[in-house]
């Protein structure tokens, strides 16, 4: 177990910190403006102008608040088990949450006439998805605690990828008699912010907002924790508190995160990654910078499986996969090298 996160910058100055945030809030600025323009109708039609803008302006709103979740989600994990390769991705949460919100749809799609008729389908999924990602941080936990080994920690998290995998592959089959059913049940697991609209919105910016204040609440007491948890103990931290408290906001974080955007790997296991050596290891500045430079990353992505040439969209989970995996790799080996393991 890596006595602390991997990274540098254990000092930033509040000029360089403030540079670093201006120039992350810029470049999603720059990423939300690229999105307004890319797509099949032309701005210049003043007919559709109005329609489009609220369109485009929704999904990037929507991509902003997916990546921001996903980033501070993993900057809680990372600093809760001390552990430069934890993440919501990496240890099933959210691949628990992509379960819990297709159990939701398909619940939803077949039941949808004897549920109480508040009971729309927007809300039903974010629902799910919080259930599915706080199931899947519970059984981590319960499996293997806080305190195992890298290669345990690693393990627990591909197993409960793959199981929670399996199990949408097994819900997707059975949905099959529905057309629309099931290729809604792809297109969610796939990963997409297309069609996010203002109720989409008004469910997830709460939960996003609340996320990630509570983090960085939170933040003292796993700067503490980075020097192990009986250091952070004597110091006055409630390490219990702390560690439920970081799991169930990990799990809200999450399942806002792939309300929104669907099943969407590698961003809260990046996004730290790069920023840590500019904004330094205090929580308190990472979150921040974090939740921006995710925001950023992910509306960036959007842009870019908007751009590429395909017969239809291609999947935001799909981009994020093709970036993420190799520099996943790259940061394994890395901290191998550092542990010596």
């Amino acid at each position: 177990m890596a006595a602390g996160v991997a990274g540098g910058g254990a000092t930033v100055t509040a000029v360089r910190y403030a540079m670093l945030l201006t120039m992350l809030l810029g470049l999603l600025a720059l990423a939300l403006a690229v999105g307004l323009i890319i797509g099949h109708a032309s701005l210049a039609d003043l007919q559709v102008r109005a329609v489009l803008l609220d369109l485009r302006l929704a999904r990037g709103a929507a991509a902003a608040l997916a990546g921001a979740a996903l980033a501070v989600a993993g900057v809680l994990m990372q600093g809760l088990f001390r552990n430069p390769l934890a993440s919501s991705s990496v240890l099933g949460a959210d691949a628990g949450a992509s379960l819990g919100g297709q159990t939701a749809l398909i619940v939803h799609g077949l039941c949808a006439a004897s549920l109480p008729a508040w009971i729309v389908p927007e809300l039903a999924l974010p629902l799910g998805c919080l259930a599915g990602a706080a199931l899947a941080l519970t059984a981590l936990v319960l499996l293997v605690g806080r305190t195992a080994g890298l290669a345990t920690l690693l393990l627990m998290g591909v197993i409960l990828t793959t199981l929670c995998g399996s199990l949408s592959a097994l819900l997707v089959s059975l949905a099959q008699d529905s057309w629309q059913l099931g290729r809604a049940l792809i297109a969610f697991g796939l990963g997409s912010v297309d069609g996010k609209g203002l109720r989409h919105l008004a469910l997830g910016l709460p939960l996003v907002a609340a996320g990630v204040a509570a983090a960085w609440w939170w933040g003292r007491g796993l700067d503490l924790m980075l020097c192990g948890e009986e250091e952070a103990a004597a110091l006055g931290v409630d390490t219990r508190a702390l560690a439920f408290w970081s799991l169930a906001w990990c799990a809200v974080l999450t399942g806002a995160a792939v309300a929104l955007g669907g099943g969407v790997a590698f961003v809260g296991l990046i996004v730290p990654h790069a920023l840590r050596p500019f904004a330094g290891s205090a929580h308190r500045r990472l979150i921040p910078a974090a939740a921006l430079g995710g925001a950023a990353f992910l509306v960036a992505c959007d842009d870019l499986a908007r751009i590429l040439p395909a017969t239809g969209e291609v999947p935001l989970g799909v981009i994020t996969g093709l970036l993420g995996a190799p520099l996943f790799m790259i940061i394994l080996l890395r901290t191998r090298r550092e542990l010596g393991w």
